[in-house]
């Protein structure tokens, strides 16, 4: 039995758009395992994504046939794999809670990716609490004179591990434009406050300053512009005055580890599609 496949699908919103998406898979003997879709009113966008058991269709015979009915409504689409473990470059300095999360996730198979290696600006021995074991780890230093350089390095070890998504999992630099770009639509940043408040360095510590009662984390995709990219994932957990800035820290760890996983889950799955500043995300 062939694999079940997974169909993205945006364009402008019109009548029939679902009808034909369904009908174009029955008429290859799919059937369909899960489907979602999303009508955005306020931009006239359609969002859609369908989990279905190929049936008769190899998987590239179906793309060659489905592009005419893209072309027709003029889509940006995408057939995956649901099961195919995606390949993953992780990035992280000396924090390594949401680093070892992942790690664990996936060795218990809970996240479908193939970790190809870790890249940090800091020594191995910074991150002692993941366990990396025969993942390829870098340390690529970073200035801000030579970042340039660095960041081409990083750019080639992400073309020679075919990585398709970059996780910068409490990675504690900023991407410069060019690298955001280059990494754009593929790169997921955990930001440890809840955006867009508290954007920038020690948010814990600003949020204590400003007498907060919930503080919470964001995962989202990066962009050129600093903590602002689409947001993917969020969660927040309440907090009170005797908290402390190490325990909102503390706090604050557990909520980057489950809002950065989610992410990376639903990203894996083909669960979130841009909508220009913001995203689609169908969960499950």
């Amino acid at each position: 039995m062939a694999e079940p496949l997974v169909l993205t699908l945006s364009c402008a919103d019109r009548p029939g758009i679902t009808a034909r998406v369904t009908s174009f898979l029955f008429a290859g003997g799919g059937n369909i395992l899960e489907a979602q879709q999303f009508n955005d009113r306020s931009s006239k966008a359609f969002f859609m994504r369908v989990e279905f058991d190929p049936g008769n269709w190899e998987r590239d015979h179906l793309c060659d046939q489905f592009v005419g009915l893209a072309n027709e409504f003029e889509m940006g689409w995408k057939l995956a794999q649901c099961d195919r473990p995606k390949r993953v470059l992780i990035m992280v300095s000396k924090f390594d809670h949401c680093l070892a999360d992942l790690l664990y996730r996936w060795r218990i198979g809970e996240l479908a990716m193939e970790p190809v290696a870790i890249i940090s600006n800091h020594p191995r021995e910074s991150i002692e609490h993941a366990h990396l074991g025969g993942i390829p780890f870098h340390q690529l230093p970073v200035t801000p004179e030579t970042r340039p350089e660095q960041e081409a390095e990083v750019r080639k070890l992400a073309d020679r591990y075919d990585a398709e998504l970059v996780i910068l999992a409490r990675y504690m630099q900023i991407l410069s434009d060019r690298q955001a770009e280059h990494f754009a639509g593929r790169c997921i940043n955990i930001h440890h406050s809840f955006l867009p408040g508290f954007k920038g360095a020690k948010p814990y510590h600003q949020a204590y300053e400003r007498g907060v009662k919930m503080i919470g984390a964001s995962a989202h995709y990066v962009t050129a512009d600093l903590d602002e990219g689409p947001i993917i994932h969020q969660a927040a957990e309440p907090v009170t005055h005797a908290d402390s800035p190490d325990q909102l820290v503390r706090k604050g760890r557990n909520i980057e580890s489950r809002v950065l996983a989610e992410a990376v889950r639903l990203h894996l799955e083909e669960r979130v599609l841009l909508n220009g500043h913001r995203t689609v995300v169908f969960g499950n």
